[in-house]
């Protein structure tokens, strides 16, 4: 990822708990994206075997980092700094941070991509101060072993601190959500069938071009992921980006936001169909339906 020139090398100041924009009602308005960011996309070689090299890099402003990152954590965390550490009940991890990142205990694995130490270890690299819970050397697990634990803790001082810390680095984490999606292209691609990488690389290229679709993209891959791993399907049916973009077939630019928050409300409703029933993912629907309208506005 490259940053605009115009504050390069300077973090920008996060929010307080009191004085967040997002805790006096930032959930009111919907923030500007006028020149969100400018991707710039290789052109897919006529090979296979060039596909694995395409990459986009994605340039924004400082300010413009920040509004993705506010904007994901209001999604997420309905702009609380509470919503910062949570343990959904049903589920076997912690989701922490801006996008919920996932984080394991030991000895537990799931379906679904950890990414919290990941997140750890970008924030760590760009030179932020660690919480003294996640100063140990190499990625470690989450401490607490399950969620009545976590429930348990919630006013602890390693809580508070890995709390304060989750609102100190809002931008560090936009930043890290960036990465992903930056990498995210060359994944979908290898994955796709070859019949269709080239609408896959078109309908992102539509969303790309326009500071909406270019929230749009950035948010659901943190959302639902890209949809690559072969572990993250019900039925063998995925819910990523990948299975969005290619449930998309439109030419237009301005209509391609409107395309891709119904294909991605079509993709988490077969989910909800094709989940095991003692997950009853259907409790979660109504907000991830909500969640993907927003792009739109619809």
């Amino acid at each position: 990822m490259r940053v605009d020139s115009g504050n390069q090398g300077q973090r920008v100041s996060n929010p307080s708990p009191s004085s967040s924009p997002f805790i006096q009602g930032e959930r009111q308005r919907r923030l500007a994206f006028g020149g969100l960011c400018s991707l710039a996309g290789s052109v897919v070689a006529a090979t296979i075997a060039l596909w694995p090299h395409i990459s986009c890099a994605i340039t924004l402003s400082r300010g413009d980092i920040l509004k993705i990152g506010k904007r994901v954590w209001q999604n997420e965390c309905n702009g609380t700094i509470s919503g910062l550490t949570a343990w959904n009940q049903g589920e076997d991890f912690a989701s922490l941070g801006i996008g919920h990142f996932i984080w394991y205990p030991k000895g537990r694995r799931g379906p679904f991509e950890e990414s919290f130490p990941k997140l750890v270890s970008f924030i760590s690299k760009r030179g932020a101060k660690l919480p003294t819970l996640l100063l140990t050397s190499g990625e470690q697990p989450c401490p607490w072993n399950s969620r009545a634990e976590f429930l348990q803790a919630q006013h602890t001082p390693e809580m508070n601190q890995l709390r304060q810390f989750l609102v100190d680095t809002i931008d560090l984490q936009a930043e890290f959500l960036i990465a992903r999606l930056e990498g995210a292209l060359p994944k979908m691609l290898n994955e796709a069938a070859t019949a269709d990488r080239a609408n896959v690389q078109q309908q992102f290229q539509r969303l790309e071009r326009t500071p909406q679709g270019c929230f749009a993209l950035v948010d659901y891959v943190n959302f639902k992921g890209e949809g690559v791993l072969h572990t993250e399907r019900y039925q063998g049916q995925g819910w990523g980006l990948l299975q969005v973009l290619e449930a998309m077939h439109g030419t237009s630019d301005a209509g391609a936001v409107d395309e891709f928050a119904r294909a991605a409300k079509a993709t988490l409703i077969r989910r909800v169909h094709n989940s095991p029933a003692e997950r009853h993912e259907s409790r979660w629907l109504s907000g991830w339906i909500r969640r993907v309208n927003s792009y739109s506005g619809g």
